[in-house]
C-alpha cells in the first residue's frame, strides 16, 4: 500500500461554487517533493491539512475532521471505464492523496494510517458530492451517479503531523473492531438513513456532524 501522489489545489473560479468570490480549490494536481501535513483547526476556521492546499469555502470544507481527503487509484480506474474511457488524472476528484493498494472507501471509521515515517491519520467519514464537484467533472447527473456508486473515498483527521511525498508507504496501524466503514457512513447519511444508528458503534472517531445525525435519528426512533 502506498501513496501514489500528493495533490495540491490552487484557488480557481467556479460557476457552481457557493464559496466566497466564487473560488474553489477542487482542481488538485500532483506535486513533487515533501508536503507538510498538520492539524488545520476547527471547521469554519481551518482549511486543508496540507501546506499550500487551497480550501475556499470553509463553511463546508476543510477543518480538523476533514483535514485530508484520500481516494484510491483503483476507483479512479473503475470510473474511467464507467465514463467510456475518459482519462482521470490523480487529484481530479479533489483528493489530496491518491493511493494504491488500499481500500479507502472500505476503511473503518477510526482506522489509523501511518503515511511515510511520521504522519498518522484517522478516518472520520466518507465524502458527500456537491455542485462544485459536479461542475468540475462536467458529467451529466454526476452527484447522483457518484452517490449510487458509493465508492466515496475517505476524509481523515491528523493524529500526528508529518511530511509526506509521492511513493511513501501507507501502513494501517490501528483497525477498530466495529464494521462501520467510510462507505457505510456515506450510505447512512445519503440514501439509507435507517443505517444511521449503526454508525454509533464508531463512537467519537466519527465525524461530529455524522455522529450528531446518528444520535438524533436514534433518539427519534426510540
Amino acid at each position: 500500500m502506498k501513496l501514489l501522489t500528493v495533490n495540491i489545489g490552487r484557488p480557481t473560479p467556479s460557476a457552481q461554487t457557493a464559496g466566497p468570490d466564487g473560488l474553489t480549490g477542487i482542481d488538485k494536481r500532483p506535486v513533487e517533493g515533501p508536503v507538510e501535513v498538520l492539524e488545520p483547526g476547527p471547521k469554519g476556521v481551518g482549511g486543508s491539512g496540507l501546506a499550500g492546499d487551497a480550501v475556499c469555502d470553509l463553511r463546508h470544507h476543510g477543518g480538523s475532521d476533514q483535514a485530508v481527503y484520500a481516494f484510491a487509484r483503483e476507483e479512479l480506474d473503475a470510473w474511467e471505464r464507467e465514463l467510456g474511457g475518459r482519462k482521470l488524472a490523480n487529484g481530479v476528484f479533489g483528493e489530496n492523496f491518491t493511493t494504491l493498494g488500499l481500500d479507502v472507501s472500505g476503511a473503518r471509521i477510526g482506522e489509523r494510517w501511518r503515511v511515510g515515517s511520521d504522519l498518522v491519520l484517522e478516518v472520520t467519514s466518507g465524502r458527500i458530492p456537491c455542485r462544485t464537484f459536479a461542475g468540475h467533472l462536467g458529467e451529466k447527473g454526476w452527484v447522483r451517479r457518484f452517490t449510487q456508486q458509493g465508492a466515496t473515498g475517505a476524509y481523515l483527521r491528523v493524529i500526528e503531523p508529518g511530511a509526506v511525498r509521492a511513493g511513501d508507504r501507507i501502513e494501517i496501524v490501528h483497525r477498530p473492531d466495529h464494521e462501520v466503514t467510510a462507505a457505510l457512513q456515506f450510505r447512512a447519511v445519503t440514501t439509507e438513513r435507517t443505517l444511521l444508528p449503526a454508525l454509533l458503534a464508531a463512537g467519537e472517531a466519527l465525524h461530529p456532524e455524522a455522529l450528531r445525525q446518528a444520535r438524533e435519528y436514534a433518539a427519534q426512533q426510540g
